[in-house]
């Protein structure tokens, strides 16, 4: 078992190579999240290193203690993601041979990214187990050094860098540090320093709540492995932490936070909001992590640190961070509406939602008697949600909170349809809503005819207008009186009623 201090450490860490390589990144004020949350919140910015990453610093720490010997044979890891890029650079920098094992569904960026470096990249295997235990065996055969991405002294200090830097930007008071956790190198170094130098500042970890290997491993007093980790968080998805980073953890840490994928993708936002700057999953764990403790804690005028890891973000990932962040920031509200099916009654249900931005509307004629609606409505703070579906249920109108309905939010909200023969001479067409307080609204009053709307579907992507596609049953005598609405609206607008997609899965 190791038996390392925070003592030990401290030295290790004040004596650390980083700074050939790595850069000393600001602790910035996010000033729209301290305001919101009425805290301090300083952000650690390591996001901004040459790697977009911490692990540059354990990387390169580890390679420069090496001997010449053995930088001359070159080092190995095995990664797939931010500690192939830093061991890549370090090696580089230090002018070694590197290879490093990525499991064959490595996406193509990140093995350009380390080849980029000057790495040799070895695909083995389908996942990283598989990769690691092959670069094992290399390590073996090849005699290289391996670089261990969490588990090691050199690199556990090259992470409690970090620490070191916030305390000389920031000398004023601090009440917590929060750091993302897969591994527990950047926790254990942080708090390793952090107990030598300032004991009385808290030290928190931060996982996700489908890979809390470190929050299950402290409660059981012993390392656990789980059997699977969710993969949101990739950077931080690891299933069993280190001995070493245990073993300081267990001593240092005051405590774990779980928090789950919608409020990792709020403190995405929320740190868009203050930095233009877009960080990964597991970058934005710690800030998720700072939100939720003073939330349970009614902290206010507290000063708080979040160590933004890294913002190596995968693209096609935007899209669903976009749509789950304001439901992890409780913004939206989620509903499943049963209004009645007749003329009118569509618009009665929008006045009842008053002002309010509608976010989502997701409707399909399918009963003679009731239209059951998916819709997301823009609300302040969970207690409006409450109070809105209070009032519709006063209204008659049986209403179900969606908004923690991970089937709901996942699925359901994409796969409302289907065909529906009861909707006789409907009429289909693709409109383009100016994004603006009551379009909705505008749109009903001017339709000023009891035509009825038989499909309706719209979610805000933030565009500066709305794409809406509405289905009305217009009887052959009265096609006239619609085409003369469809002019007043002034809307752009197309018609979708022969189109085949339409005929084949809703007509």
């Amino acid at each position: 078992m190791p038996t390392d201090t925070a003592q030990n450490y401290l030295e290790k860490i004040q004596n650390s190579h980083v700074y050939d390589v790595a850069k000393v990144t600001p602790l910035d004020l996010q000033i729209n999240l301290s305001k919101r949350i009425k805290n301090n919140v300083l952000l650690k910015r390591e996001d901004m290193q040459p790697v977009f990453s911490f692990k540059i610093r354990g990387a390169y720490n580890k390679m420069a203690s090496l001997s010449p010997e053995a930088l001359a044979k070159g080092v190995i890891a095995a990664s797939a993601g931010n500690h192939a890029q830093g061991v890549a650079l370090s090696a580089q920098k230090l002018k070694c041979r590197a290879v490093i094992v990525m499991p064959t569904t490595t996406p193509q960026i990140k093995i350009d990214a380390v080849k980029s470096r000057g790495a040799e990249v070895v695909l083995f295997g389908d996942s990283y187990s598989d990769a690691y235990a092959h670069s094992l065996e290399l390590e073996k055969k090849e005699g290289l050094t391996f670089v261990h991405p969490y588990d090691d002294p050199d690199v556990i200090a090259g992470q409690g860098t970090i620490a070191m830097e916030i305390l000389k930007a920031h000398p004023e008071p601090i009440d917590a540090i929060f750091c993302c956790v897969g591994g527990g190198g950047l926790l254990a170094g942080i708090a390793a320093y952090i107990k030598a130098v300032r004991p009385e500042i808290k030290v928190i970890g931060v996982e996700a709540k489908d890979a809390e290997a470190m929050t299950l491993s402290l409660k059981k007093g012993e390392r656990v492995a789980l059997d699977q980790v969710g993969l949101f968080a990739d950077g931080a998805a690891v299933k069993q932490v280190g001995e070493h980073t245990f073993a300081l953890c267990q001593q240092y840490v005051d405590e774990m936070i779980i928090v789950d994928n919608d409020a990792i993708c709020a403190a995405i936002k929320d740190v868009f909001e203050d930095t233009r700057s877009i960080l990964e999953p597991a970058g934005g764990l710690a800030v998720a992590g700072l939100k939720a403790y003073a939330a349970r804690e009614n902290l206010q005028d507290k000063t708080l640190v979040a160590v933004a890891s890294g913002a190596n973000m995968n693209f096609d990932r935007l899209r669903f961070i976009a749509e789950r962040a304001e439901i992890g920031e409780k913004r939206e509200a989620v509903l499943a509406v049963t209004i009645p099916e007749k003329p009118g009654a569509f618009k009665s249900f929008c006045r009842l939602l008053g002002g309010r931005n509608i976010t989502e509307f997701n409707y399909r004629y399918s009963d003679p008697q009731n239209a059951h609606i998916f819709v997301g409505v823009a609300v302040s703070d969970p207690s409006e949600s409450a109070k809105l579906v209070s009032a519709l249920q006063q209204k008659g109108l049986p209403t179900l909170d969606l908004s923690d309905n991970e089937v709901a939010k996942l699925h359901l909200r994409h796969l409302v349809g289907g065909h529906a023969p009861q909707a006789e001479n409907e009429k289909v067409f693709r409109f383009e809503f100016p994004e603006t307080p009551g379009a909705l609204m505008k749109f009903l009053d001017t339709m000023g005819h009891d035509w009825n709307i038989s499909l309706f579907h719209y979610r805000n992507h933030g565009a500066d207008f709305g794409r809406v596609l509405v289905g009305m049953q217009v009887p052959p005598n009265e096609l006239t009186e619609f085409s003369d609405f469809l002019s007043k609206l002034g809307y752009p607008y197309w018609d979708e009623t022969e189109n085949p997609a339409y005929k084949l899965f809703l007509g």
